[in-house]
């Protein structure tokens, strides 16, 4: 591995460990304001960040602008904001267990639409690795699975919207600038989820100080929007030019392991040991996939 791929791993591993780090707060400030309005004041203030630093550091990016860019950046933040659009609609019908494991299909999705429509084979260590750690996001996060609701369906949805954002990221992260890329579809998420917070939530409640200036939701705005919006996302569209969407999906995998041990850390909840069982698999699942093999498929 060169060092430039070894860079992006890490680089986007330590995304997944910021998503899985930033999940309590999200929770937490969700229970204060409704998700679409929290997304919406989140994507905002991260569209502002890299918005001001593009002009004032980067404002030769700005003369690259024409519709291309445009239609990619929008493209891509509409496929993330259907990822956790649907996935806030899950949630309203089935279990947070459940979801994190249909979320995390993506996993699979990734290849599986790659291959099919992209015409990008795998590597044997790749297949098993995916295989291992789709093993270890059941062990993990099923621990009600009954039967399956439409809110399943849903949070399916959400995973197709995750797994095509990886697959774009990754096609248009080599032909156009990052950080202009970003602030794009940061923005196009931002105006999305500002829309349907008008649309399907009481929008006044958002702006209420008592609400909206609760230390719970000032903490949770500042630290999502700086590091799991802004930082993460302009960090997964730079590095995935050196990488490819299988590995990216692999490596994301690891934010429910994240997010399971940071609950287990500041919130006392409670870790099984099939859950930490599915933590090692997804570990090993990465960690496979990342090994090089003399019988090659055909690269990743």
């Amino acid at each position: 591995m060169n060092k430039s791929k070894l860079l992006a791993d890490i680089s986007l591993l330590f995304i997944a460990f910021t998503w899985g780090v930033t999940f309590v707060l999200a929770q937490n400030a969700i229970a204060f304001l409704e998700p679409f309005s929290f997304n919406g004041f989140r994507f905002f203030i991260a569209a502002i960040l890299l918005g001001s630093f593009l002009i004032i550091f980067q404002k030769g990016q700005l003369k690259q602008i024409n519709i291309k860019i445009l239609l990619a950046g929008i493209l891509i933040g509409v496929w993330l904001f259907i990822g956790y659009a649907f996935q806030t609609l899950g949630l309203l019908y089935t279990s947070s267990s459940k979801a994190g494991f249909i979320t995390g299909l993506s996993v699979i999705l990734v290849p599986l639409i790659a291959l099919l429509f992209l015409k990008v084979r795998l590597r044997l260590n790749a297949i098993i690795g995916v295989s291992i750690a789709t093993i270890g996001l059941y062990l993990l996060t099923m621990t009600d699975m009954v039967s399956l609701n439409k809110g399943d369906a849903f949070v399916f949805v959400c995973a197709f919207g995750f797994a095509l954002h990886i697959i774009f990221t990754g096609k248009y992260a080599s032909k156009y600038p990052a950080l202009l890329l970003t602030v794009i579809q940061v923005t196009t998420v931002a105006v999305l989820s500002t829309t349907f917070a008008f649309l399907l939530e009481d929008w006044q409640a958002a702006v209420r100080p008592e609400i909206l200036f609760s230390s719970e939701v000032i903490m949770a705005l500042i630290i999502t929007s700086v590091f799991a919006t802004a930082l993460a996302f302009l960090a997964q569209t730079y590095f995935q030019k050196y990488t490819s969407p299988t590995r990216v999906a692999l490596i994301f995998a690891m934010e429910p392991v994240f997010a399971a041990i940071t609950g287990f850390a500041w919130a006392g909840d409670r870790l099984s040991y099939s859950a930490v069982l599915g933590c090692a698999f997804i570990f090993i699942g990465m960690v496979l996939a990342e090994l090089p093999s003399r019988k090659r498929i055909s690269a990743i």
